[in-house]
């Protein structure tokens, strides 16, 4: 969805939680923390599938077949080690938690996505859910009208997710381009000032004057609907606030060498802004150029030398990814933000060879692998230097603390002071649906 589109359905769309439920709701996230800052939630997404070997769970005593050229290094953790290829990860590692025992059912990248963000088990291939994944649905409860900012941002957004029968106005404000060109800024926001701001509401009055007619004032529930959202969309239209939260520009120029002057650094940093801002949703994918010829993670090698695709993304990757968690500590945010980095399965553990698509030159490569991945956690109020779960000696299968997509959830909502396992939303036929039918957040993660 892009920006215009976003703003077209923040002015017409609705969903079917009701207002008292809503309202309900937001009362309960709120209770859940009376003393602590509203929380924050920052996904740094790894499109296509991140292989575990080569990023948080390496394994050098593994066979040839196995292992791969790449060694492992120690952290600042005694006893925990990551791949040689993130030694900057490795400095900060007392500041992050590792899991390495997630695992799922979907073996393609739709389902990967879908599972984990919405924790229904899909097997068949869609390009939208047939479930809201959890950011849309914290998006509709987190949300209040007359927000200077959305309260979900997608920076580049997560693909094969989406609202469902929640409605489109609970889908990501989504920015597309490259935050590092200098040409780069947000259109939309902050436009209307002054007499152009009068006459976008006079604009919007009659609009909703059009509405009311054509929907005969026979759905109080939908009209309020329509207003939170117009209201929303009007806020951001004429807010100088959301247009200097998306202005990068503003930033240190130190600061932006530290995350890296590219397209995934200035990415995280932009991010880091946001949230620091108010807005309480954020993913940003790491995808395009820097990940090799594909543009992603996904790394077969008929797309390409896998090994020779790591060790060029991972210096980019190491760098904004390690900025990011240290510079949310250096501000203190690290307290209300909860950092995720992770794709949708790793890879697997024997690698395979095929003749690459262009030259036609036999080269490695790793292919789905959803039985172990492995993610990081950082902020949130929480401890770091945890590792939690273990796989067999070649990162084949979890052997000890599985986590599934549903704890994964749970753990999330957790964070965002959302009571999931209580909340129900209804389909566009009326039948009630849990939001998060099973699932306990991971013990380790929690406060």
């Amino acid at each position: 969805m892009h920006r215009r589109s976003f703003l077209q359905a923040a002015l017409t769309g609705f969903t079917t939680l009701s207002l008292p439920q809503l309202l309900a709701l937001r009362a309960a996230a709120d209770a859940t923390r009376p003393n602590r800052e509203r929380t924050a939630l920052i996904v740094v997404w790894l499109q296509g599938g991140a292989s575990h070997l080569e990023t948080y769970d390496p394994k050098p005593d593994a066979p040839a077949e196995v292992r791969g050229p790449f060694g492992s290094i120690p952290t600042n953790v005694p006893g925990v080690r990551i791949s040689e290829l993130l030694p900057l990860h490795a400095k900060l590692a007392n500041r992050f938690n590792i899991v390495r025992s997630l695992v799922h059912s979907g073996f393609c990248h739709q389902q990967g996505n879908q599972q984990i963000f919405t924790g229904h088990p899909e097997q068949i291939l869609k390009l939208k859910p047939e479930h809201p994944d959890l950011m849309c649905v914290a998006n509709r409860i987190r949300s209040t009208p007359g927000r200077n900012l959305p309260a979900y941002v997608g920076l580049n957004p997560i693909p094969y997710l989406g609202s469902s029968y929640l409605g489109t106005a609970n889908e990501p404000f989504a920015v597309y381009g490259d935050p590092n060109q200098p040409s780069f800024r947000v259109q939309d926001l902050g436009q209307f000032q002054g007499a152009q701001a009068d006459r976008l509401n006079r604009r919007l009055e009659l609009s909703s004057e059009f509405d009311k007619i054509s929907q005969g004032l026979d759905n109080p529930v939908m009209t309020r609907s329509f207003n939170t959202f117009q209201h929303q969309a009007l806020s951001m239209l004429t807010s100088p606030q959301a247009r200097n939260a998306f202005d990068i520009h503003q930033e240190d120029p130190r600061l932006r060498d530290r995350y890296g002057r590219n397209t995934w650094g200035q990415r995280c940093l932009l991010a880091r802004r946001l949230v620091e801002a108010g807005v309480d949703l954020v993913t940003t994918s790491l995808d395009g150029p820097l990940c090799g010829r594909v543009g992603n993670w996904d790394d077969h090698a008929v797309n390409h030398h896998v090994f020779d695709a790591m060790k060029s993304r991972a210096q980019p990757f190491d760098q904004a990814v390690s900025a990011l968690i240290e510079d949310l500590h250096n501000r203190g945010l690290d307290k209300r933000v909860l950092v995720v980095v992770t794709g949708e399965f790793g890879r697997t553990p024997k690698i395979s060879y095929a003749n690459d698509s262009a030259s036609g030159i036999k080269q490695p490569g790793r292919d789905h692998w959803p039985r172990a991945c492995s993610l990081i956690f950082s902020g949130g109020g929480l401890p770091g230097g945890q590792v939690i779960g273990s796989t067999d000696p070649h990162g084949a299968d979890v052997t000890s603390r599985r986590v599934e997509v549903r704890d994964f959830m749970a753990t999330i909502y957790q964070h965002l002071g959302i009571d999931a396992a209580s909340l129900t939303l209804n389909d566009q036929t009326g039948r009630p649906f849990p939001a998060l039918p099973t699932g306990q957040a991971i013990k380790e993660l929690i406060l």
